[in-house]
């Protein structure tokens, strides 16, 4: 690994840039790194002002560029059994670790690194910067930040983000839509119970429905064999009802998710599973009009599906090493909302093994990193009057 990509990672992993928290220093350190070299850079901000995505671009403004993209928050490190600082890089035995090391942070030294480089040749085509916030709780800061960029003259030729995948390349993820569901009934003292609509049963008969939605997508839904599980599936995380045995309760709540297949329809599932909780309510109305079911929206990201044929894929694999294979994965990234926001290909490739995101005593290997560095290299090269 190159003295520069290490030192710049080890800044990296300092930064404490767990979703809850701001990731506005890490966002300034990239930022005056980057002018350093003269490169520029946008920043959005959200809503509070205490969050910040950043775009930055070196090369001919008037062409399609190729754009590296990275998310700068990490999940909490907090209760984990931690044996090296969390939040500070310890090298040992060829890795390199420290939360967010793997995920994804490794790739953004790459990934700022080749910008550095970048500004000092002329180019035939530009190299792009764009780093996100709050990816982890559903791809959400980089949206504000698309709504930027779709508004641009020229948007990239394509984008490469860039989570771990061992430097494959994956061509596509499932989307995931998150919801929650507010069964509601009418409250009694349990003897009576009969004579009253119990919310935690009615929340039994959704998620019955549910577990017949999941069913028929295994059944008779869209089927991509690339996939671990090769078919949209369904899942409740979480439910919440009752305040004592002997109250008949009025309010249950639970979450569920749709992982789904580019292929199948989320809007359309969501549809028809409000007509299946239509038809418990009219059911558990004969007993209270007040009876009810509720859902809610809580987050939503497309699916992914690049073609192998297309010329960003043929491009990339320019710069790849021989054993470069092509594959899908069950977990999101923000490339479905670059594609759906910017109409650009979207590859997903970096550094480091997505099974070792989210523990503790994250780690990415060395060897992987030097990997990352050569496919950087093979595509700046590329870029290079």
């Amino acid at each position: 690994m190159k003295p520069r990509v290490l030192a710049i990672f080890e800044r990296l992993l300092a930064f404490e840039t767990v979703s809850s928290e701001s990731n506005l220093a890490l966002i300034e350190y990239v930022r005056e790194l980057l002018l350093s070299k003269g490169i520029e850079s946008l920043i959005v901000k959200d809503e509070s002002g205490k969050k910040a995505n950043l775009f930055a671009s070196t090369g001919p403004r008037e062409l399609p560029g190729i754009l590296l993209s990275g998310h700068t928050d990490v999940v909490p490190a907090a209760g984990q059994a931690w044996t090296v600082p969390a939040f500070q890089a310890t090298v040992r035995d060829g890795r390199v670790y420290g939360r967010g090391s793997c995920d994804m942070k490794g790739f953004i030294a790459l990934a700022i690194d080749a910008m550095l480089d970048a500004a000092d040749h002329p180019l035939n085509r530009p190299l792009q910067l764009a780093l996100s916030h709050d990816e982890e709780i559903g791809c959400v800061g980089v949206r504000r930040l698309l709504d930027v960029l779709h508004l641009a003259p020229v948007r990239p030729f394509l984008c490469v983000i860039g989570e771990p995948t061992n430097m494959q390349f994956v061509l596509g993820h499932k989307g995931k839509g998150s919801y929650r569901t507010y069964c509601r009934g009418l409250e009694a003292h349990s003897s009576l119970a009969p004579r009253s609509v119990n919310a935690i049963h009615v929340a039994c008969d959704f998620i019955a429905a549910l577990r017949q939605s999941q069913q028929q997508l295994q059944a008779q839904g869209a089927q991509d064999a690339d996939y671990d599980v090769p078919y949209s599936t369904v899942h409740v995380g979480q439910i919440v009802g009752g305040k004592a045995l002997n109250i008949v309760p009025n309010l249950c709540t639970l979450d569920f998710e749709v992982r789904n297949l580019p292929a199948d329809n989320l809007d359309l599932f969501l549809e028809q599973l409000r007509e299946q909780a239509e038809a418990i309510v009219r059911e558990a109305k004969k007993l209270s009009s007040v009876a009810d079911i509720e859902i809610e929206t809580l987050n939503v990201y497309p699916g992914l599906d690049t073609h192998p044929s297309v010329e960003a894929v043929r491009f990339l694999k320019n710069f790849a090493a021989p054993d470069t294979g092509t594959a899908k994965v069950s977990f999101g990234t923000e490339g479905g909302l670059f594609k759906q926001r910017l109409d650009v290909p979207v590859v997903v490739c970096g550094p480091g093994s997505i099974e070792q995101a989210h523990k503790p005593d994250e780690f990415i290997e060395i060897s992987q990193m030097e990997a990352g560095e050569r496919f950087l290299d093979g595509l700046l090269g590329s870029l290079k009057i």
